[in-house]
């Protein structure tokens, strides 16, 4: 392991594992995060000797979302939402298949991380939420592949209210496909990584064609636009501000 990188990166018997390795800040999607993260699927993207990819974490937190730190006060850039698109799309339509392994909490872009896996495994530990609303943002980017997994009522309550949901909610909802004891975690994805490696390689990507054409094209365009806005506000700014100073934001009715 390279204690320099964020992402750890393990290649064995076909299998690219990437492994989001910055617990300090609860493996948030930093501007480091999000280079290495999209170097490394890449790398495994073009390399015959492998045939599926795991995205798992190290650390209690599997994704907390955007770097908040970064996000405060600074341009669109700075916030990551201009590049974070392009790491969905590239698991999203990633010729090879993409298997999530949620150990601990998603929030925001890390459930969009997981959403745009085609399997993904989650633990009793595991929980989820779009917790965009509660910071003055908006969900905009994450929804391009959040929405074509989700049974649109659950999606609609869950983005709306911003609660915190546990893997079998996830799984009831379309957002998990396996929710797992803890302990089955690891054990489960290797299962499912070996019934993936067992379908020729041709034949996985055409069936992976298949069945994204019968789901709506990512255009990212006025999504990404709508993320900026929200980030850049100055309600986008509070929140973040407010999330960081561990205080309710102004907006919140007093006595909640």
């Amino acid at each position: 392991m390279d204690d320099d990188r964020v992402v750890q990166v393990e290649v064995a018997r076909g299998v690219a594992t990437l492994t989001l390795d910055s617990p300090a800040n609860r493996n948030a999607l930093s501007k480091a995060l999000r280079s290495q993260l999209r170097a490394a699927l890449e790398a495994a993207l073009t390399d015959d000797a492998v045939r599926v990819v795991v995205l798992d974490h190290s650390g209690p937190v599997f994704c907390s979302g955007m770097d908040l730190a970064e996000a405060a006060g600074g341009g669109a850039e700075e916030q990551g939402v201009r590049e974070f698109p392009d790491l969905l799309e590239l698991i999203w339509s990633s010729p090879k298949p993409v298997v999530a392994a949620v150990r601990g909490p998603a929030r925001a872009g890390g459930v969009g991380l997981a959403a745009a896996c085609d399997v993904v495994v989650a633990g009793a530990s595991a929980t989820f939420g779009f917790s965009e609303v509660r910071l003055g943002v908006v969900p905009a980017v994450i929804s391009a592949v959040v929405l074509p997994r989700m049974v649109a009522h659950v999606a609609h309550r869950l983005m709306l209210t911003g609660a915190v949901f546990d893997a079998p909610t996830a799984a009831a909802g379309g957002l998990v496909d396996l929710a797992v004891a803890d302990e089955y975690v690891s054990a489960t994805v290797k299962e499912q990584v070996g019934a993936l490696a067992a379908g020729s390689p041709t034949a996985l990507v055409e069936t992976k064609r298949l069945l994204r054409a019968h789901t709506p094209d990512l255009a990212f365009d006025p999504l990404l636009e709508l993320s900026a806005r929200f980030f850049a506000s100055e309600e986008g700014q509070e929140g973040i501000a407010a999330f960081r100073e561990k205080r309710p934001a102004r907006w919140v009715p007093a006595g909640e």
